[in-house]
């Protein structure tokens, strides 16, 4: 019971950050921070495939109807949602598989390359059903790469924030 209800605060905070502060910050024209896939990267790793696909979809559904931007955020969120244990099993090995794993006593290394590989293919599912065009695809390359090292730049400080807490 305390799972739920720290993850519904979590995705009440998550959507209002994004909404209320970070959709308002734009820097370049391709930095757009996205802040609210947190709440997929910190699911338990033992959440049900279903739950998991469900709140990523209503998380994703959230976010869209704030942004009106038809469904892109939705179906970012449900490719990292649908692809989390590939990229769990990636990042951290055999203490994934044999459900050992602890997220904040892993190593960095591990956590960042799980939030990264979590951030970008996010980022890269998003932004070209925004752009949606060949003919702009260095922009598209830009627009990832940049809001991409923002976004894990930006959930990596808010990991330590959140660990500093917890001791």
């Amino acid at each position: 019971m305390k799972t739920y209800f720290i993850n519904t605060i979590r995705f009440i905070l998550l959507i209002l950050v994004q909404v209320m502060i970070l959709n308002h910050f734009e820097v370049f024209g391709y930095v757009n921070p996205y802040i609210y896939p947190l709440l997929i990267i910190l699911l338990p790793f033992n959440v049900n495939s279903i739950q998991k696909l469900v709140l990523a979809f209503l998380l994703g559904i959230c976010i869209d109807v704030f942004e009106d931007s038809g469904g892109i955020h939705a179906a970012a969120s449900l490719v990292i949602a649908y692809l989390r244990p590939l990229f769990l099993r990636n990042a951290f090995g055999l203490s994934y598989d044999y459900q050992t794993l602890k997220f904040y006593h892993a190593p960095f290394r591990s956590r960042f390359i799980y939030v990264s590989l979590m951030i970008i293919v996010h980022h890269s599912v998003l932004f070209a059903l925004e752009i949606f065009s060949v003919n702009h695809l260095l922009y598209l390359l830009e627009k990832v790469v940049y809001s991409s090292v923002f976004s894990i730049l930006l959930i990596m400080i808010t990991l330590n924030l959140i660990r500093k807490n917890r001791k």
